[in-house]
C-alpha cells in the first residue's frame, strides 16, 4: 500500500489545510494511506510577541522543512503567506491548489464595518500591513497587537478586549466561522498580503514519486498569480518587518498587480498598479516592486531594517 506522510503545524487552521490535502489524495487514490505528522514551530511557541520582532514568517516553516529534508515527511502543506521567498536548496513549492478568498474580513460583535466604529475604538491585528492601511482610513481608532490562533482571537473579541478585529476571510471560511465576518474589504480598500488565501505544497526537488502523485492538484490560474506576487515580494526583499501588500488578479485575459509599501508610521505610503501578460507573471511582479523602490521605497526599507 502506498503511504504518504504530510508535515503540518498543529493549529486548527493548519490541520484543516493538511486534512483538506489528505482528502484530495484519498479521494483520488482510495488505496493510499495518508498520515499527518504534527510539528510545533517557533511561531506556534512564541505567541506574546509580534512576528516583526522575532524573525517573521520563516518561524512557521523551518522545523517543517527540516522534517522534509530529513525524510521524516513526504510533503508539507503551508499557507503561502507564511512561506519565505527563499527556500532551502533541497525543496520547492510544487503545487498551489485553487485559491480561497485573498481578502481581509472585519469582525465585531457590535459594529458592521470600519465606518461604524466610534472614535477611540480598539481594533486588534498583529499585521503591520493591516495596521498601516486601516490607520489611513480611520486614524482616530486605537490599533493594538493581537496574536494567537483564530479561536483565541475571536474569543478576545467576544470577551470585549477589542471592539473589532481583522482576520483573513479564507481562514474563517475554512474553519466554518464566516458568520463572524461582518464585512470583507476589497483590494481598493486594503491590499491583501502576498499569497493570502493560497496553499502551497512543498516537496523535495528530487522526489518524482510525490510530484507525480500531486500533479492533479495544480491550479494554473492560482499558480500564475502566486508567481507574480512572490516575484514582487522577492524584489522588495520584504518580510514581516515592513508593511507590504501585494495582490495579483486576472482581468480580461491580463494580469493586474497591485502593490504597496509603507513606512511604519504610515506617513510615507507608496502604492502602484500595473497590467501585464499572463505568460510573464514574474516580470509584472518585479516591475511593480521596481516602481516602488525607485520612488522612495528603497529608503523606506533601509530605514525600517536599520531599526531592526
Amino acid at each position: 500500500m502506498e503511504k504518504i506522510t504530510i508535515a503540518t503545524r498543529g493549529s486548527k487552521l493548519a490541520l484543516w489545510q493538511a486534512n483538506h490535502i489528505k482528502s484530495l489524495l484519498t479521494n483520488r487514490y482510495p488505496e493510499m494511506l495518508v498520515e499527518l505528522k504534527i510539528i510545533k514551530t517557533q511561531g506556534d511557541i512564541i505567541l506574546d510577541v509580534p512576528l516583526a520582532k522575532i524573525g517573521g514568517k520563516g518561524l512557521f516553516v523551518k522545523e517543517i522543512e527540516n522534517a522534509l529534508i530529513e525524510n521524516e515527511a513526504d510533503l508539507a502543506v503551508h499557507s503561502m503567506k507564511d512561506v519565505p521567498v527563499e527556500l532551502p536548496d533541497e525543496l520547492e513549492i510544487y503545487v498551489n491548489p485553487h485559491r480561497e478568498s485573498p481578502f481581509d474580513a472585519f469582525l465585531s460583535v457590535k459594529y458592521n464595518n470600519l465606518d461604524e466604529l466610534p472614535r477611540g475604538a480598539k481594533l486588534g491585528t498583529s499585521s503591520l500591513r493591516r495596521k498601516v492601511q486601516i490607520s489611513r482610513i480611520r486614524p482616530d481608532i486605537e490599533i493594538t497587537d493581537l496574536r494567537g490562533n483564530v479561536d483565541t482571537r475571536i474569543r478576545k473579541l467576544t470577551e470585549g478586549t477589542f471592539d473589532a478585529i481583522i482576520l483573513a476571510r479564507a481562514g474563517l471560511n475554512r474553519l466554518n466561522l464566516l458568520e463572524w465576518a461582518k464585512y470583507t474589504f476589497d483590494d481598493s480598500e486594503i491590499v491583501p498580503s502576498v499569497c493570502q488565501g493560497t496553499l502551497g505544497i512543498e516537496v523535495r526537488k528530487d522526489d518524482d514519486r510525490i510530484k507525480n502523485i500531486l500533479k492533479f492538484m495544480k491550479d494554473e490560474k492560482t499558480e500564475i498569480v502566486t508567481r507574480a506576487e512572490r516575484a514582487f515580494l522577492r524584489r522588495l526583499e520584504g518580510g514581516c518587518q515592513a508593511p507590504i501588500g501585494g495582490y495579483c488578479k486576472i482581468e480580461g485575459g491580463k494580469l493586474k498587480m497591485i502593490g504597496f509599501l509603507s513606512s511604519l508610521d504610515g506617513d510615507e505610503f507608496l502604492k502602484y498598479e500595473e497590467y501585464g501578460d499572463m505568460d510573464k507573471p514574474e516580470v509584472l511582479g518585479e516591475s511593480v516592486a521596481e516602481k516602488i523602490l525607485i520612488n522612495g521605497g528603497k529608503k523606506i526599507l533601509d530605514d525600517i531594517y536599520a531599526r531592526s
